[in-house]
């Protein structure tokens, strides 16, 4: 189904005859063919892709896949999206998926996250034509997956994964794949991967780590589950975690087997990590930008969260340009921040500094596209607490120092963005002024109000007892006399009529001859 309702294509079990759209959309599939499976569908669809870019929310939309593939990436997938607004909102389509057709990029795997059979199917049926294969994610364990009740948080519920993926098998022209996070057991995670393959999942992506492995507890991924599943299954295969460099990539294939390799974060840091060189970030920037304004229109939320990361050790030392690259409306504002960046880098380098950098932490120096390494989780002391290091500790003794000489009272950030707006603003609790409480509910009153109430129970007493009240802009009785009057009218224009039309029926009198 394209943007406007139209459907796109006549569907068939296990074909789909494909038209052209009279519009710019195209439809990139062959016009009669049937449905691959499992390593044929990796070979002939896929091309036996074995550079993979993740899908990210917000991150691996269009432009930034299309960068990926200049530099050696074979396989994109769409950011993950959600089935149910896909289903009801026209616009989520049109926006995340229908206008980002691309011949260049393909071939390409649209991903979904749900919890219903129908759904899903249904936002499937809607995307199918606009891609090679529909994944469905079974690995987010963020908070917000948590209560939508999607991702990671369904791998304990195999009879409704079993359904979604055999329903989306049967009734979809394209392939249904699914990418999955690990159980501890091992065991476990084998039979969880047979499972989606008997369903008829045709390639799976195995996250070697479990749903706690987030944030400051992510860790290390654990290849030895994803050979195990490589081992047990007879459909393709794809790894992801620990992928920073391509001796990564390389060495995760020797050791467990698999078809390909997935990248997020370490794409994210260096875009071309699949072509195994590291350039310095002020090209991947430009040419990034470069992309966003050949292919608009690209959300200004996503641009900026690329160049923070791709920067994201420069900006480490330049937090003046940082402050500013977050406060920037436009593209041409990013490139702005962006070119001074490279500026300040190239004066570095002019200066003799890429040597001192090189003996720092990072193997490259900060202007070099590098990955982001998450420091290790922290042990808890004897104690059942976390340890802090010296270092820590140092700062945050100095960071109380200087809160308690400067102010007493901290702002939190929200305050901060309000004070910057508004220097001679006060958020001092004695200044703050003093509200006489509503009668009813204890809100604020209004200062004028005919009742002592707030709007909300004023606009309830006003409306019962027909009333007015200027200072809440409610005009109860003022319509209701309106209204009396309007129909006061009616009655006397309509006795006026009756009036005349009666008088008009009135025989004439004859005069005498």
């Amino acid at each position: 189904m394209f943007p406007d309702g139209s459907i796109s294509a006549l569907h068939i079990f296990g074909k789909c005859c494909v038209r052209k759209y009279s519009t710019n959309h195209t439809i990139l599939q062959s016009t009669v063919m049937a449905k691959l499976q499992g390593f044929e569908f990796w070979r002939k669809t896929l091309k036996e892709a074995r550079f993979v870019v993740a899908p990210m929310v917000d991150q691996s939309e269009l432009a930034w896949r299309l960068l990926s593939r200049r530099h050696g990436a074979q396989l994109c997938y769409t950011p993950m999206l959600h089935a149910q607004v896909f289903v009801r909102d026209a616009n989520y389509r049109r926006e995340n998926l229908y206008n980002e057709v691309c011949e260049e990029d393909r071939p390409l795997i649209t991903q979904f996250c749900a919890n219903d059979p129908e759904v899903f199917l249904q936002a499937s049926l809607l995307a199918q034509d606009y891609c090679d294969a529909i994944d469905l994610n079974l690995g987010c364990p963020q908070m917000i997956a948590k209560r939508g009740h999607y991702g990671v948080f369904l791998q304990d519920e195999w009879e409704l994964l079993e359904k979604m993926v055999r329903l989306a098998h049967e009734k979809l022209s394209v392939p249904i794949t699914c990418k999955i996070r690990v159980f501890k057991e091992l065991e476990r995670t084998v039979r969880y991967a047979q499972m989606l393959e008997k369903a008829g999942c045709q390639l799976l992506t195995v996250h070697g780590r479990t749903k706690e492995q987030k944030g400051a507890s992510t860790g290390i991924a654990n290849w030895e589950h994803i050979r195990e599943v490589r081992k047990a299954v007879n459909i393709p295969v794809f790894a992801n975690g620990n992928i920073h460099h391509l001796s990564d990539v390389e060495r995760c294939i020797q050791e467990t087997g698999v078809q390909g390799v997935m990248s997020a974060e370490g794409n994210l840091h260096n875009p071309a990590l699949f072509k195994g060189c590291s350039p310095p970030i002020w090209e991947m920037a430009e040419e990034y930008l470069d992309v966003v304004k050949q292919h608009p229109p690209c959300t200004l939320s996503y641009v900026r969260a690329h160049l923070f990361k791709l920067w994201h050790h420069t900006l480490q030392i330049h937090q003046d340009l940082r402050e500013e690259l977050a406060k920037v409306k436009t593209i041409e504002g990013m490139a702005g921040v962006s070119k001074q960046l490279r500026l300040r880098c190239q004066e570095e380098i002019a200066k003799g500094k890429d040597a001192e950098e090189k003996e720092g932490s990072l193997p490259f120096p900060h202007w070099i596209c590098q990955p982001y390494v998450r420091p290790a989780p922290k042990e808890p002391d004897g104690e059942g607490k976390l340890k802090i290091s010296e270092g820590k500790k140092a700062v945050c003794q100095k960071r109380a120092l200087e809160d308690f000489d400067a102010v007493t009272d901290t702002l939190s950030k929200n305050k901060q963005k309000k004070r910057s707006r508004n220097p001679h603003k006060n958020f001092s609790p004695e200044h703050k002024p003093k509200y006489i409480k509503c009668e009813q509910c204890g809100n604020p009153k209004g200062n004028k109000c005919v009742f002592n109430l707030c709007r909300g129970c004023c606009k309830k007493k006003a409306f019962k007892e027909v009333a007015d009240c200027p200072s809440h802009g409610l005009r109860f009785k003022t319509r209701a006399e309106k209204l009396k009057a309007e129909e006061e009218e009616k009655k006397a224009s309509a006795a006026e009529t009756d009036a005349s039309t009666a008088l008009q029926k009135q025989p004439k009198a004859r005069l005498p001859l």
